[in-house]
């Protein structure tokens, strides 16, 4: 029987590696994958949650302490990045330079302090947005409350959880009779 505040962290990191499948698997630029996926139990959120709230602290950003309260009401987090600074070779401007290579070489020349580095390859940051939907996809039809968040994913980049990307995002998962990500 399933009964009110059972426990179901098993069940949830299987969603979370199931989401992982999917944003691995999801369609990429040129077929060349530059995302990397990581997947946060529940003994690995609180390091998140306190980065966030050191972020916020610094930054002004007040909604990145909500997001950490929503951390800390979840079972597990995927993680998904992406190395903005590969590149495809195209040419095709998007990201402000006229080529890949000045692309690249402007992060030498100017590099930014924020909490993203950039500049980003255009097609990199939207083969993010698709590996993003995809495993929120997956989360839905799993029926597992989440959260896309642009303030988690900066924390884990803060905290080196996603080595080889610049630019992130969180998803936060949670199993519990009401979401808490819905009325924030």
């Amino acid at each position: 029987a399933i009964e009110k505040g059972m426990e179901f962290s098993s069940a949830l990191l299987t969603a979370a590696e199931l989401m992982a499948v999917s944003a691995r698997t999801a369609p990429k630029s040129k077929g060349s994958d530059a995302i990397e996926i990581k997947v946060l139990g529940p003994d690995e959120l609180e390091p998140l949650a306190a980065e966030m709230e050191e972020i916020a602290a610094s930054s002004g950003m007040k909604f990145f302490l909500r997001d950490a309260g929503n951390i800390r009401q979840s079972g597990a987090c995927v993680l998904i990045g992406a190395d903005g600074l590969s590149t495809l070779g195209l040419n095709c401007g998007a990201c402000g330079h006229a080529t890949c290579a000045e692309m690249k070489a402007s992060v030498d020349i100017a590099p930014v302090d924020s909490l993203y580095k950039g500049p980003v390859c255009a097609l990199r940051s939207a083969d993010l947005g698709i590996a993003v939907g995809s495993a929120v996809k997956t989360a839905s039809i799993l029926n597992v409350d989440n959260r896309i968040m642009f303030s988690a994913g900066t924390a884990a980049l803060a905290l080196g959880l996603l080595p080889h990307s610049t630019i992130a995002f969180g998803i936060p998962l949670s199993v519990t009779g009401k979401s808490p990500y819905f009325d924030r």
